[in-house]
């Protein structure tokens, strides 16, 4: 009793440790995966060594059926050709009242030659045709005249014609509206020791004038149509295999097709991936109880059919190859699980032992790094972080001092940004005063057009400012450019209403316009230019009335633009080379900034004709400036 405690209390505490919980978890996941596995792959494989034999033989039958139906579709077009040969409708309109041939008056050499032209055309179609026909005659309606051609030398009619036109066979052949099969018989037409199987054929050939029949033609087929195909088709010794033709059900033995009748009954049929639709999958039950699988498909003719049931012993054979497989598989997977539960003993157990003993020194206040808890896999990702956590409540302090001054450094940088323009403006007011005593007005003109562009350039950080102050900003710029132009531009403001001065647009989106009409336009033409500016509200299309948008357009007569360099002035993209403010601020930026702004609807479109004119008109809406509440108190 007591080594039976002692085991118990061993075992308790082996599992109460993280190496016995490794070890425990990691046996017992891996037993239920090689269960499972073992389980699903049976199953699985069980299904697919089913659904592989079931195709397997499903490919051999559709192989034999390509064959069959190849060489049947041939003997049924010559059967259709001698209802339709010019040359046999010839034969038989002559012959249909004529006594027989052979009795005819010599002298009639025209009957003959149509005879013997008839004659030699069906033979040669005969020839061309599939090798399985063992015979086709043409006939007139009284049987008084036929041709006759047979597939054997030697070979010669014996049988009563008048018999087989008489015969229930022909006659079911005959009546049927289309080609229709009453299965394999013995060939009438042949003597011997051994009858010679065959599917005969007969149709009725009409005239080319109207419905009547004006004789008939009959075809026997060799059974070896299926049988050669079925020489080299893998059959097992239990599995068997049958025909249906017409209403006749047929077993293939020993080379030879004999006529049976089903020893089995349909129980159910089943739904096999994979098979098409002119397979199909039952489950038969045989005369003596064994439920087995029946395979069918068809043979490309209407009502032929050829089944085989499935061999249970290459199934057994199959099945015992994956019953190895899958014990396999399962030795495979617990031999694996056993040496991960060893690893894993070996591989965490000390590594969680070292960094449980770090941790402990952090909390003492020990914050040095520890290399030797840096390995490589997950738990050295953990040690690692451990010693940068470390590492970084070290540096804290001395990092954020450091952000502390790089902030000082960058107000200071500001700062000076901000003296710049103001030393810019100072000098230039000097030079304006310089230009003035000296008595130089353009001079000191540009000069204060120049300081009030920087100013702009330089004061506030707000986007949107009103039209009035953008309009002064573009005549302060046209100012500088019409004492480099010489006077030979002109400008033209038309402002539709005074209240408009007061409507909010972006800061420098009028200069770039500007600018590219003097560059790009005017200039280009060699003489004198003019550009007009006009401004004017309408009302949003499905709004109240109170609601408008500001349109802005500016208009040079210069040299205008194609439709492919407007398509890359609004959308190119600023060049990060050029230093100059204006050109940084282009027109594809002025459209980009509108449409992110207001939306898809706003922006810049340009209308132009090469040599007269183009026209770039800014669409905003029409927001008004707020101004200062101012104080209303009545004295």
């Amino acid at each position: 009793m007591k080594p039976l405690t002692t085991v118990t209390r061993t075992i308790k505490n082996f599992t109460a440790t993280i190496k016995g919980k490794i070890v425990a978890i990691t046996t017992g996941t891996i037993t239920v995966i090689a269960l499972i596995t073992v389980g699903v792959c049976f199953v699985v494989f069980q299904s697919l060594l089913r659904q592989n034999q079931i195709q397997s033989v499903e490919f051999g039958l559709q192989l034999v059926s390509s064959n069959v139906a190849f060489d049947m579709k041939e003997i049924t077009y010559f059967a259709r050709w001698c209802g339709s040969s010019s040359d046999i409708l010839k034969y038989l309109n002559t012959f249909q009242d004529k006594p027989p041939l052979a009795v005819a008056s010599r002298s009639d050499k025209s009957l003959r030659a149509i005879a013997l032209d008839s004659s030699e055309r069906l033979k040669e179609e005969f020839h061309n045709t599939s090798r399985y026909i063992t015979r086709a005659i043409v006939s007139t309606n009284s049987s008084s005249n036929f041709l006759q051609v047979v597939s054997t030398s030697g070979d010669t009619l014996s049988y009563n014609m008048d018999d087989l036109v008489e015969s229930q066979v022909f006659q079911t052949l005959m009546e049927s509206p289309d080609f229709t099969w009453v299965g394999v018989i013995d060939d009438p037409f042949f003597q011997g020791f051994q009858q010679m199987p065959v599917i005969p054929i007969a149709r009725p050939i009409y005239s080319s004038f109207g419905s009547d029949a004006v004789g008939w033609v009959y075809i026997s087929v060799s059974a070896n149509v299926i049988l050669d195909s079925l020489k080299s088709f893998p059959l097992p010794s239990d599995s068997r295999l049958y025909l249906t033709i017409g209403d006749g059900f047929y077993e293939v033995l020993n080379g030879r097709i004999v006529k049976t009748e089903p020893d089995f009954t349909v129980l159910s049929r089943q739904q096999v991936k994979g098979t098409d639709s002119s397979t199909a999958v039952e489950q038969v039950s045989l005369a003596d109880g064994r439920t087995e699988t029946l395979i069918t498909h068809s043979l490309g003719q209407n009502g032929w059919y050829i089944h085989q049931i499935l061999s249970r012993q290459q199934l057994k054979q199959q099945r015992q190859v994956y019953l190895l497989l899958i014990g396999a598989i399962a030795v495979a997977i617990l031999s694996l699980g056993i040496f991960m539960a060893m690893s894993l003993n070996r591989t965490i157990n000390q590594p969680v032992a070292r960094i449980q003993k770090k941790i402990h020194a952090i909390a003492q206040g020990d914050f040095s790094r520890d290399a030797s808890i840096e390995w490589n896999h997950e738990l050295g990702d953990i040690g690692k972080g451990i010693n940068t956590l470390a590492f970084d409540v070290v540096n804290l302090m001395d990092r954020r001092i450091e952000d502390e001054k790089q902030k000082k450094d960058l107000q200071y940088q500001i700062l000076q940004s901000q003296i710049n323009p103001h030393f810019l403006y100072n000098t230039l007011n000097s030079i304006k005063w310089m230009a003035t005593i000296q008595g130089s007005p353009g001079i000191a003109e540009m000069t204060t057009a120049l300081a009030r562009l920087l100013r702009q350039v330089a004061k506030g950080s707000s986007a949107m400012i009103t039209l009035e102050e953008e309009l002064n900003l573009v005549k302060d710029y046209f100012l500088i450019q019409q004492y480099r132009y010489g006077g030979g531009i002109a400008i033209d403001y038309q402002i539709e209403s005074p209240d408009l001065y007061q409507c909010m647009v972006h800061r420098f989106s009028l200069q770039p316009i500007v600018e590219n009409a003097l560059f790009h336009g005017i200039e280009p033409k060699g003489s004198t230019g003019k550009i007009v500016i006009k401004a004017w509200t309408c009302p949003v299309a499905g709004e109240q009335a109170r609601k408008a948008d500001l349109h802005i357009s500016i208009t040079d007569n210069g040299v205008g633009m194609s439709r492919e360099t407007i398509e890359k002035v609004l959308h190119q993209k600023p060049s990060k080379k050029s230093a100059d403010f204006f050109r940084q601020v282009g027109i594809a930026n002025v459209n980009q900034r509108i449409r992110h702004e207001f939306g898809e609807n706003y922006g810049i479109s340009i209308e132009s004709q090469i040599g007269v004119y183009t026209t770039m008109t800014i669409t905003t809406p029409c927001i008004l400036l707020t101004k200062p509440e101012r104080n209303h108190t009545q004295p």
